[in-house]
């Protein structure tokens, strides 16, 4: 099965959301809200409508149900959170995203390659400067949209094949320099 940009979004947000150091599970329930709120961005939010209880960018509420949810921030980004068996959940569409949603919608999609592609997301996301992964909109310019394409390729290679990828370059971190007064 082909890898898309709605699966890479998924990873690399998820890659980030774990190199700012939450759990993996949160992690990965992050990247797909992240994926699923970009994907219906996109598309203009059509047929959803806002809710008083997750009104806003990450909330967008499906049917009657209302959710006790809160709101969360990774870097500068905001998404709506649920607790559940003292995890943390992200909600979009009046649904958490649970592991078992990330295991259907995005690693099905790598079969046994999932490991390694999850590998080679938290590499390359660990190269950034910390003030990339805390902005939202240069995670998206700078780490998502320039490798997204490459990613899906290379993954959906990954996937089909079973075999194991040669690490795609990272950017080299930059130190900020300090002046001196």
């Amino acid at each position: 099965m082909a890898v898309g940009r709605f699966q890479v979004m998924a990873v690399l947000q998820a890659a980030r959301a774990t190199e700012l150091g939450l759990p993996k599970e949160t992690a990965f329930s992050w990247g797909l809200n992240r994926a699923i709120f970009y994907a219906a961005a996109k598309r203009g939010f059509k047929g959803a409508e806002p809710s008083h209880a997750t009104g806003g960018p990450g909330g967008i509420r499906a049917g009657a149900k209302e959710l006790a949810t809160k709101p969360y921030q990774v870097g500068n980004d905001f998404g709506y959170s649920e607790e559940k068996d003292g995890k943390t959940y992200f909600v979009i569409g009046g649904k958490p995203q649970a592991g078992e949603d990330f295991e259907k919608q995005i690693q099905a999609r790598f079969g046994n390659a999932f490991p390694e592609a999850w590998k080679e997301a938290l590499y390359y996301v660990h190269h950034f400067d910390r003030s990339v992964l805390l902005s939202g909109n240069e995670f998206f310019s700078t780490v998502y949209r320039p490798k997204r394409d490459e990613f899906a390729t290379r993954w959906t290679e990954l996937s089909s094949k079973g075999s194991k990828a040669t690490i795609v370059n990272a950017p080299v971190r930059r130190k900020r320099r300090q002046r001196s007064s």
